[in-house]
C-alpha cells in the first residue's frame, strides 16, 4: 500500500482538474486514505494521481434490491472524494450481471430476478446514488450495453481464462470443499464484471473487501484485452445495526438512504454500542468525542445522517418523535390513517398490514408470530388473524417499534 508521503508527493505534483480551491491537498489526501483497507498494487495509485489525468473511477452495483443502504454509501463517499479532486466516476449499473447474481460471500446460488424487477431496481439505484455522488462528474452505464453480446464474442472472452483461476476464490473453494453446488453461471460472474472494466476503460475500481477477488480479476481481463490494468481500492464492510453481520436488507439490519426520517433515526438508535466507532469512522469520517455516552453518540449520529439525507428540520422532528414514542411512550400525532373499507364483517390482518405498511402478507404473518404487531399497545394474538371490522375501527396498529397507523 502506498505510504502517506508517496501519495502526498503525487497529489502535490498533479494538476488538480477540479482546481476550485475548496479543498487543500492535505485534506484531499486524508479523504482518499480514510478508512481504506487496501490500495493495490502498491504504488499504482500514486503513479496515476501524479499523471495529472482525469481518471475514470469505476464502481459497479447490481440492482438486486430496490434500495441503497448506508453500507453502500461507504464506497459512494470514497467515490465522491475522487470527484472532489476532479475525477470522473463511472457508475456501472449491473442490469445484466444481476441476472447471474454475484456469488461473493454466498453459500448458495442467488435467486434469479425478473427483468421487470431488475429494471425497477436499476432506476432507483440511479436516483439514490446521487444523494452522495455529484451528477456532473458521474457517468452512468448499464452493462447490458456490452454484455448482451453475440455468442462468438462471449466464447472469445471465456476462452482466455481457466476454471482453476476462477476457483481460487475463497467462497468457491469453500463451497467445493463442502460439496456444495456452484453453477457454471456463477463461475462466469468475475469474467463479466472484469469485462465491465474493459468496456469503460477503468483506471481505478472501488469496492468492499468482499469484492477483492473480482476487482483483481478485472485487472487480468483488462490485460488479456491489451489495456493497462486498473488499480483497486477496497473499503471495509459496514456491520449492520445488529453489530454482527454485514449490513444487508436480507438480514433486516440495514438503514436505507431513502428511509423516512423517523425510521432512519430509530434504526440508527438501535446500532450496537460496539459498532459505533466504525459508524463514525466510515460514515462521518470522525471519531466519537472522548467520554461521550453511547446513547448521546447514537443521537449525534442519527441527527447528522438524517440531516444529510433529508434536512435539519427533519432531523429535529425525527429525534422528537423518537423521544415521544420510546421515552414518553406516546403515539405520534402525525400517523397515517388507513381505511378498513365498508361492509366487511371480518378483516384479514396480514392483508391489512400489507396495505398499511407496504410489506408482503407473508412478512406481516411473520411479524405477528414474533409479537411485533400491536393494537393499541397490546400484542396481537398470532392465532387470531381474522378480526371483526367493528373491533378494529378507531384503533392504532403498530408494526415494530416505529411504524403506526390509525384504522378508520
Amino acid at each position: 500500500m502506498p505510504t502517506r508521503g508517496t501519495l502526498t508527493l503525487a497529489l502535490g505534483q498533479m494538476a488538480n482538474p477540479a482546481s476550485d480551491g475548496a479543498e487543500t491537498e492535505a485534506s484531499a489526501l486524508d479523504r482518499l486514505l480514510a478508512g481504506v483497507v487496501d490500495v493495490l498494487p502498491a504504488g499504482k495509485l500514486a503513479e496515476q494521481l501524479a499523471s495529472g489525468r482525469k481518471l475514470r473511477v469505476k464502481f459497479g452495483m447490481d440492482p438486486t434490491s430496490a434500495d441503497i443502504h448506508l453500507g453502500h454509501t461507504v464506497v459512494l463517499q470514497k467515490l465522491r472524494a475522487f470527484q472532489d479532486l476532479g475525477h470522473l466516476v463511472v457508475l456501472v449499473v449491473g442490469d445484466y450481471t444481476a441476472r447471474v447474481g454475484d456469488p461473493s460471500g454466498r453459500d448458495s446460488t442467488r435467486p434469479v430476478l425478473s427483468a421487470d424487477d431488475i429494471e425497477r431496481n436499476a432506476e432507483t439505484y440511479r436516483e439514490q446514488a446521487f444523494k452522495v455522488l455529484d451528477p456532473e462528474r458521474t457517468e452512468i452505464r448499464r452493462n447490458s450495453e456490452w454484455l448482451e453480446m453475440p455468442s462468438a464474442e462471449l466464447f472469445d472472452l471465456v476462452r482466455r481464462f481457466t476454471v482453476a483461476r476462477l476457483l481460487e476464490r475463497d467462497d468457491f473453494r469453500q463451497r467445493m470443499e463442502r460439496a456444495e453446488p456452484i453453477s457454471t453461471l456463477e463461475l462466469l460472474y468475475p469474467l463479466l464484471q472484469g469485462y465491465d472494466s474493459v468496456a469503460i476503460e477503468a483506471d481505478i475500481e472501488l469496492g468492499a473487501t468482499d469484492q477483492t477477488f473480482n476487482l483483481l480479476f478485472g485487472r487480468d481481463v483488462q490485460e488479456a484485452f491489451g489495456q493497462a490494468p486498473q488499480s483497486i481500492l477496497t473499503m471495509p464492510l459496514l456491520v449492520g445495526t445488529d453489530g454482527i453481520r454485514k449490513m444487508s436488507k436480507s438480514y433486516d439490519n440495514y438503514v436505507g438512504v431513502t428511509d423516512e426520517p423517523a425510521e432512519m433515526f430509530g434504526r440508527l438508535m438501535s446500532v450496537s454500542d460496539e459498532a459505533m466507532a466504525d459508524y463514525y469512522r466510515l460514515l462521518l469520517e470522525l471519531t466519537p468525542s472522548p467520554g461521550i455516552h453511547p446513547m448521546e453518540a447514537k443521537r449525534e449520529l442519527g441527527r447528522t445522517l438524517v440531516a444529510r439525507f433529508h434536512d435539519d428540520a427533519a432531523a429535529r422532528a425525527a429525534e422528537e418523535r423518537f423521544d415521544a414514542v420510546h421515552g414518553r411512550r406516546e403515539i405520534p400525532d402525525d400517523i397515517p390513517e388507513v381505511a378498513l373499507g365498508g361492509g366487511e364483517d371480518r378483516i384479514h390482518l396480514p392483508a391489512l398490514l400489507a396495505k398499511a405498511f407496504g410489506i408482503s402478507s407473508s412478512e406481516a404473518r411473520r411479524l405477528i408470530a414474533q409479537g411485533g404487531v400491536k393494537l393499541d399497545g397490546e400484542a396481537v394474538d398470532p392465532e387470531a388473524l381474522d378480526l371483526p371490522g367493528a373491533e378494529l375501527r378507531g384503533r392504532v396498529v403498530q408494526v415494530g417499534k416505529r411504524r403506526f397507523a390509525r384504522l378508520v
